[in-house]
């Protein structure tokens, strides 16, 4: 078999992620008759389909979704090669699942008092996850959960503890609790709470699983629009904002969010402490032993030393978890 051309594996890649061979041609710079040879010769030589046409565009067959993580890695490995070369390699790019996570601050601080590091920041979904990122070579660190999710990390992932992040319920004016200074993880077993994102299969999922499983809370995954709130989000609202609006009117429906976790401003929002003794979602610095960036070895230690490991001893963390993050 041929060597397989990195212009018609980067045509590819981008093509999934576009999901429009337009799109991925603007991209690139590139014509979309460009892009389509290169995606043809591709399939050509690995003599698979690697695209359906859908409604919308593109979508990767089967054979295009077992290609894709080795296609990332191929051009990842290419741009290490070539920052080896270089004396001015790419900025270290680090996968956070989200503005509002604390990890977001955590890298804008690193960055203000780093200022000789060249660091990227790259925003991940709950589509496509900071570990997803960072296995398919789409970033070069993630901060994550380490344990649980769909599918376990490959051997050559490492981790350090980067912080744990203390959970909070978060009630309604109205709700019979609002009026509390905190609430004990006992009283939590008693109750049910909203977490609409844990119906994803991912590590998170899995935290409010174990979280379940040792106190008794019940974890409800109904979804916005079941619960009877909007699915749709305006110009100055997201999907944070409207499980606030909801929460804010209700008597009875709680959810759990993160002292690090950066919720938006509601005026009938209260936030109760979960204490004796406290979860927390503990979120590591992932990266590959295989990565040579040069900005890696300073950004795992100062993660490494600047964990909050003087809470630990007063909080609850999933057992599998418990090596890593406990002193």
């Amino acid at each position: 078999m041929p060597d397989l051309d990195l212009a018609a594996v980067r045509a590819f890649v981008t093509a999934v992620d576009e999901g429009q061979f337009s799109h991925a041609a603007a991209m690139l710079g590139i014509s979309q008759q460009a892009v389509s040879k290169r995606v043809a010769k591709l399939e050509a030589q690995l003599g698979a389909a690697l695209f359906d046409r859908v409604p919308a565009g593109i979508a990767a067959t089967a054979a295009g979704r077992r290609l894709l993580p080795h296609a990332r890695s191929l051009l990842t490995m290419a741009d290490v090669a070539v920052a080896a070369v270089r004396d001015d390699p790419r900025p270290l790019r680090v996968a956070v699942q989200g503005e509002r996570q604390g990890a977001f601050e955590q890298m804008r601080f690193y960055a203000d008092r780093n200022p000789e590091s060249d660091t990227e920041i790259v925003i991940s979904t709950t589509s496509v996850t900071s570990r997803d990122m960072l296995v398919g070579g789409r970033a070069d660190a993630a901060f994550a959960r380490p344990q649980g999710g769909p599918r376990p990390l490959p051997p050559e992932i490492a981790a350090v503890p980067a912080y744990l992040d203390v959970a909070h319920l978060l009630v309604g004016r109205n709700h019979p609790l609002a009026r509390r200074s905190s609430v004990t993880l006992r009283e939590l077993g008693d109750m049910t709470v909203w977490i609409p994102g844990a119906a994803i299969p991912s590590e998170w999922a899995d935290f409010y699983r174990a979280l379940s499983e040792f106190c008794g809370v019940t974890i409800d995954t109904t979804s916005r629009a079941d619960l009877g709130g909007s699915s749709r989000t305006g110009a100055h609202s997201d999907g944070i904002t409207a499980m606030l609006d909801i929460i804010g009117g209700s008597a009875t429906v709680a959810t759990i969010s993160g002292d690090n976790f950066r919720d938006p401003w509601h005026p009938h929002i209260r936030r109760l402490p979960i204490v004796d003794p406290a979860p927390a979602y503990p979120h590591a610095l992932l990266w590959s032993t295989a990565n040579s960036h040069p900005g890696l070895p300073a950004l795992v230690s100062y993660f490494r030393d600047n964990y909050n490991r003087d809470i630990a001893v007063g909080c609850w963390i999933p057992e599998p978890d418990r090596d890593l993050f406990l002193p």
